[in-house]
Formats: C-alpha cells, structure tokens, sequence
C-alpha cells in the first residue's frame, strides 16, 4: 500500500544493511544483480527484529554463502543512500578466496513469467579503483565519496595487527 504523496515525505527511510568484503590485494567482493546493469554490495534490509549486524550478516550469508563471525567486522556506520534510505554498513579483511564456490539463496519472481531467479547471479573481485565502473552512481559515491575503501583496509589491517598482538 502506497502513501498519500502528502505522507510520503514523514514515511520513515528504509534501512539496508550491508558488509565490505576486502582482500589484501586492494579488492571488494560485488555482487552482480540479476537482470541489471550493475554490481553491488550483498545488502539488503533488516527484519523488524534484527540489529545492523544482524542484517547484515544474514543478508551477506543469504546473497554470497559466506557465515562471517561478526567479531570479525568492523562497524562503517550509517550512510544517506538514496532519498528514502540509508546503508548501515561493516567491512571485512580476508584471504582472496574461489568465488565458485559463492551461490546466492535468495530469490525474486521475475515479473513477465513469475520465474524464480537468485537475487545475485554473479561474483567478482574488484579493484579498488574500478568499483566506480561496476556500481551504481549512488553505490560508487558512498565507496569513493564518504568511505575510502583504502582506509577501510589499512584500518581492518591495523586492527588484525593489534588481535594478533594481543
């Protein structure tokens, strides 16, 4: 059920919650979305009784087949996405891995033969600087704007340091 365009604008913003997979050599894991043009983050929104990372953790687990611990997260926080959403985002360091052995659970009906299609039909290690050229405009001005992917892995491996100091 859609809002009066008058209510529209006190609707309360979505949340997506979502986790930045890193590998040493200066790659983000992306997810190609099934039927579009672009690759993104494995997000996606929280249940009303679930936490950021919660969400996060089972949307990443939903969409890729990758359990994370959630010790092993550092918390990004929370992004303007779009007019009516915001990302909650964590981040991840680990060994480059076989995306083959990635597969996404979660499945839409696609409209025209109400087929069930995986919401994620691909996987890719992506550099640092081509993440602009496979996401969204939106997507791409969060990870190149107000995150710097390189920051986000200097810090999880300076935390990784620290752990195995500890």
């Amino acid at each position: 059920m859609s809002l009066p365009y008058d209510m529209e604008m006190f609707a309360p913003r979505r949340l997506s919650c979502g986790i930045l997979v890193l590998n040493g050599q200066r790659e983000l894991l992306l997810c190609h979305v099934t039927g579009q043009d672009h690759w993104d983050l494995p997000k996606g929104g929280a249940h009303a009784d679930e936490s950021p990372l919660q969400a996060a953790l089972r949307e990443t687990r939903e969409e890729t087949g990758l359990d994370l611990a959630a010790d092993a997260l550092r918390e990004l926080g929370r992004f303007d996405y779009r007019p009516k959403k915001d990302l909650h985002l964590f981040a991840t360091l680990t060994p480059r891995f076989d995306l083959a052995q990635l597969h996404c659970e979660s499945q839409f009906s696609q409209y025209a033969t109400g087929q069930r299609l995986p919401e994620m039909d691909g996987y890719d290690w992506v550099g640092f600087d081509r993440v602009g050229e496979r996401c969204s405009a939106k997507m791409a001005a969060v990870l190149h704007g107000r995150l710097s992917l390189q920051r986000v892995l200097d810090d999880l491996r300076v935390g990784m340091r620290v752990a195995l100091a500890a």
